[in-house]
């Protein structure tokens, strides 16, 4: 198959094929234990656990446990690998043990977790990492068997602006974090990001701060935006570096006038998740 002509020419066309083939088991899986949750596991915790607060708390619990299951069944059969760091770019921080550094995600509450978006598994990597996250979902999903779990699970982007603004903010209100991708979309393998302002306009309604997290890595050809099925990385393993960045405090802006203080926010967090001015801003939510 035809490489992109940025990545490197195959290395090995049987390990290459093997990951190819493992990439797909990988959904297969996924496919099947999401159907299994669906239509079993989560009714049933609908029916025994009460009230509806109760169950979106445990809900999110069981999906995060699922993720990482998923991770380290696709790490297991050598597709992917998985970095945690605190404070830079890549690799674990200094002094830090892998648990510590784990719990400092898990232990994070009322953040809004703002990510760039370089392939299909990101949001899989940080609900593992998030046990009590809530998210933003396409309104597509609401179409899907999975609409009516996701529904009263997490937040749909298909309502108005303040609707969604006030969603989210209580659900911040009541401790847990919210997964945001700025980009909307899968970060375009070529040319510049386009950052919308909606992550700095929730964090200074709401108070809380932005928790800039780099997803960065290997290439991850095959997981992007418009890649084939039958794409992987023509060298390596999926390698997942997830760094988080330093908070960004909605206080710091609030002398700035409104809309001066979302996009120096805005600006900021680009900064994190797009270093070298690989980004651009949308004059959208």
């Amino acid at each position: 198959m035809a490489i992109p002509s940025d990545l490197p020419p195959i290395s090995n066309r049987a390990l290459y094929a093997y990951r190819v083939f493992g990439k797909w088991l990988s959904f297969f899986y996924f496919g099947i234990t999401t159907l299994i949750l669906l239509i079993l596991i989560f009714p049933i915790m609908r029916l025994t656990i009460h009230p509806k607060e109760r169950f979106r708390k445990y809900g999110r619990r069981f999906i995060s446990a699922s993720m990482r299951v998923f991770i380290r069944v696709m790490s297991a059969i050598g597709i992917l690998k998985f970095e945690l760091s605190i404070g830079i770019t890549g690799g674990n921080s200094g002094g830090n043990s892998d648990g510590s550094i784990r719990s400092s995600y898990k232990n994070l509450k009322s953040k809004i977790i703002a990510a760039n978006h370089p392939s299909l598994l990101d949001v899989i990597m940080l609900l593992s990492l998030f046990p009590n996250a809530d998210c933003i979902v396409n309104a597509y999903v609401k179409r899907s068997i999975a609409g009516g779990v996701v529904s009263q699970l997490y937040i749909f982007n298909s309502l108005d602006f303040d609707e969604l603004s006030r969603a989210c903010t209580e659900s911040l209100a009541q401790g847990n974090c919210l997964i945001i991708f700025p980009e909307g979309t899968r970060t375009p393998r070529q040319g510049k990001a386009i950052v919308k302002k909606g992550a700095a306009r929730f964090a200074l309604a709401s108070g809380c701060g932005i928790i800039p997290i780099h997803i960065g890595g290997t290439d991850k050809y095959g997981l992007g935006k418009k890649d084939p099925w039958t794409g992987f990385n023509p060298t390596e393993k999926y390698v997942y570096r997830i760094a988080m960045k330093p908070e960004l405090d909605p206080s710091r802006y609030r002398e700035l006038p409104g809309p001066a203080a979302v996009i120096a926010m805005t600006k900021d967090l680009s900064a994190n998740l797009f270093p070298g001015n690989q980004s651009k801003l949308l004059h959208a939510r």
